[in-house]
């Protein structure tokens, strides 16, 4: 079995309580992470915890079901970011760490992707084994009894340890006293702790999606709606504005005048910063095909480079580590600052744009003109199967012929989502209304091969 079919981009995700996202499912992924990582005769303990979706209480129970059968004890931590059980799977030298989450996803959907020891996700070939474990019956017979079954443990300090470490990030001879914030927390996993790390520095908050129900987790508020928070910061007269999303590893800010920028703009911010300081690893910056060109001008402006990757974080993570760099990231806000974190961490990429505000003594929209943007269309068309370009000639024709149009003046290029059948398309170059037609005729051109 070479191709996966549990896990997308960024771990398994659907529907709760329909397949792959049942209890069956979730039983079963346990005891396979328990397998996977169960290597010395002792007590192995991993970590476990989940945003605020109501089916959360439902997957984490059958996680902790499927490891405690297979031997190994569990460490629920309850609601917290994705970076932050990245953090506590590392701090605590568990085994292993699991979140329950759909990340941005609405509601009804969740997922469950995993951390190694290191708080770093599992690269393909170890998904590739916990598949195998499941699809190819290599569960073992003999099950532990007595008390050699797992336990349980609520490890009720998680949420304090990670504000401390969140805090360190910022150095400590900088204050956010004198800052008006406006923090939409999308009624995530990060409702409690960036408000509070940020109130802790010295700011002055004012909180948005922070009353979570189960039910209202990415719903018109967070990194999704960024419309929100600008709102709020024209009408505050916030000196910034942060939007998380539901599981806390995205962060997207926007500035004095309301005007939101992309993780593009953090990165963009962040690295000449670095770069002039000295302290970018190699004058290197990590990104994915998806951010602007601008990008590029930006860095190669303050004398760096870019490299890109595929779409996904941890693919970020992984050219990161080959190149020796210690600053990547994806437009949609995932940033991994590796000097501090494993993983996107939206309350530390807050911080890191925050800490350039105070340094500088300048405003975001000031600090932002160090990258210029240029236009991008992005079309996301609903497919019903997965097809490789070179097995559609017609689209491949129409995007190479489009492609040939723009030249050195843009881009166009086609992906498929990770997590839902969704094609999307993305053009990109100096004139709006031509990117825009190139980009509708592509869309319509794949819908007619896989609508």
């Amino acid at each position: 079995m070479t191709e996966k079919r549990l896990f997308g981009t960024d771990g398994v995700r659907g529907i709760a309580n329909m397949e792959p996202m049942t209890a069956e499912t979730a039983l079963k992924l346990g005891r396979a992470i328990a397998y996977l990582f169960k290597k010395e005769p002792r007590r192995h303990r991993i970590v476990i915890g989940k945003d605020t979706r109501l089916s959360g209480y439902m997957i984490e129970s059958a996680m902790v079901a499927g490891i405690c059968s297979m031997g190994v004890d569990t460490l629920l931590v309850g609601p917290l970011p994705t970076p932050g059980i990245a953090f506590i799977t590392s701090s605590m030298r568990a085994d292993a760490g699991v979140v329950i989450s759909a990340s941005h996803n609405p509601y009804q959907d969740n997922g469950i992707k995993f951390f190694s020891s290191d708080g770093f996700k599992l690269p393909d070939s170890q998904e590739l084994e916990i598949e195998r474990f499941i699809f190819e019956d290599r569960d073992p017979s003999h099950r532990p009894t007595a008390n050699d079954l797992g336990k349980a443990y609520r490890l009720d300090d998680a949420m304090g340890r990670y504000i401390v470490f969140a805090k360190n990030c910022f150095p400590k001879e900088l204050s956010l006293e004198g800052l008006k914030i406006a923090v939409d927390c999308a009624n995530g996993a990060a409702y409690r702790v960036t408000p509070e790390v940020l109130y802790e520095l010295g700011a002055e908050i004012i909180p948005i999606g922070v009353m979570p129900d189960g039910e209202n987790i990415n719903k018109e508020c967070g990194s999704l709606y960024p419309e929100v928070v600008s709102r709020v910061v024209k009408e505050s007269g916030a000196d910034i504005g942060i939007a998380i999303d539901g599981d806390g590893d995205r962060c997207i800010v926007v500035d004095e005048k309301g005007n939101v920028l992309t993780g593009d703009h953090i990165m963009a911010i962040a690295a000449t910063a670095m770069i002039k300081a000295g302290t970018l690893k190699n004058d290197t910056l990590v990104a994915t095909v998806m951010s602007n060109s601008g990008l590029d001008e930006a860095i190669a402006l303050a004398g760096g480079k870019l490299v890109r990757t595929s779409v996904g974080d941890r693919y970020v993570v992984e050219e990161m580590i080959r190149c020796g760099s210690n600053l990547g990231g994806e437009q949609s806000g995932h940033i991994i600052f590796s000097d501090h974190t494993t993983t996107g961490d939206g309350t530390i990429s807050a911080l890191k744009i925050l800490e350039r505000m105070v340094r500088e003594d300048k405003p975001l929209s000031e600090l932002a003109k160090v990258m210029k943007t240029y236009p991008q269309v992005l079309l996301n068309v609903r497919v019903t199967e997965k097809k490789r370009i070179e097995e559609m000639p017609a689209f491949s024709k129409n995007l190479d012929m489009i492609k040939e149009k723009l030249g050195a003046r843009g881009r166009a290029f086609m992906r498929y989502s990770g997590t839902e059948k969704l094609a999307r398309i993305t053009v990109e170059g100096p004139d709006e209304e031509e990117i825009g037609a190139y980009a509708k005729e592509l869309a319509s051109e794949l819908e007619k091969a896989l609508g």
